[in-house]
């Protein structure tokens, strides 16, 4: 299995976290938690699906993830060669023509998204592509075309640092009295910039945390109040939310 990540251009740093190309020979699923930005994924070789209790549902060559608050069963086909678009927190504002909630815990077709000849275009160099370098800069290109001229809203950009800063665990009445802003006008500005709502976008934000903090020798005890979760019932029950186990099962897979 092959998995490499790659930086963008100076053009693009500011919106795009990183790129990955995925490749495996083998069929498998596999669990995807909840992240903080939204992922645009090319399937330049194979076939990817989605699944759940109705079954599989086959997702198109190139789509677009929004942000998701509980996580996805993903099923490949042996052969897979994926490129992935990895957005900052406020990236994708400056290439939608929607407001970015609208993908809020969906997969759907960049084409829904993006003008449908110029996905194709992508789509057929990213098969022709021999090297990730190539793979690169023919994403990079679209992207590029795709730039919209828009104004980053600042204040938004510091509520995101500041729940980072807190690990997720500020809560939002403080972060609206921190910022001189009342809590409904925060909350669209927000949802159309980042996906979610701030307290959502937090709790993603307090989840990844939990997920570094059970790769170090903490007691479950120790990070369930460290997290500021008001009881074990609660860590727990959160979660396996997120990702469909206990902490306990999740920490002795690990």
């Amino acid at each position: 299995m092959k998995f490499e990540t790659y930086f963008p251009n100076e053009k693009l740093k500011h919106y795009i976290s990183h790129f990955a190309v995925s490749e495996n020979e083998f069929a498998g699923e596999y669990k995807v938690f909840p992240s903080s930005g939204l992922v645009i994924g090319f399937q330049y070789k194979g076939e990817l699906s989605t699944v759940n209790e109705n079954g599989e549902n086959k997702l198109n060559a190139a789509g677009i993830s929004g942000i998701f608050d509980t996580y996805k069963v993903f099923k490949n086909s042996s052969g897979i060669g994926t490129f992935l678009v990895y957005f900052t927190e406020i990236g994708f504002a400056h290439f939608a023509s929607r407001p970015v909630n609208e993908l809020f815990n969906l997969s759907i077709s960049l084409e829904d998204v993006f003008e449908k000849q110029k996905v194709r275009e992508v789509e057929e160099k990213l098969s022709a592509a021999l090297t990730d370098k190539h793979r690169i800069r023919v994403v990079e290109q679209f992207l590029v075309s795709q730039l919209k001229d828009v104004q980053t809203d600042k204040l938004i950009v510091e509520a995101v640092r500041r729940i980072y800063e807190s690990k997720g665990t500020i809560r939002i009445r403080e972060l609206n009295e921190q910022l001189f802003i009342s809590q409904s006008p925060f909350e669209k500005r927000f949802r159309k910039v980042v996906g979610t709502t701030p307290k959502k976008f937090a709790s993603i934000i307090r989840f990844n945390a939990l997920l570094e903090d059970l790769k170090h020798s903490k007691s479950l005890t120790e990070i369930c109040y460290e997290n500021h979760f008001f009881d074990q019932a609660h860590f727990i029950k959160e979660f396996k939310h997120f990702t469909g186990d206990t902490p306990e099962n999740f920490k002795r897979k690990e």
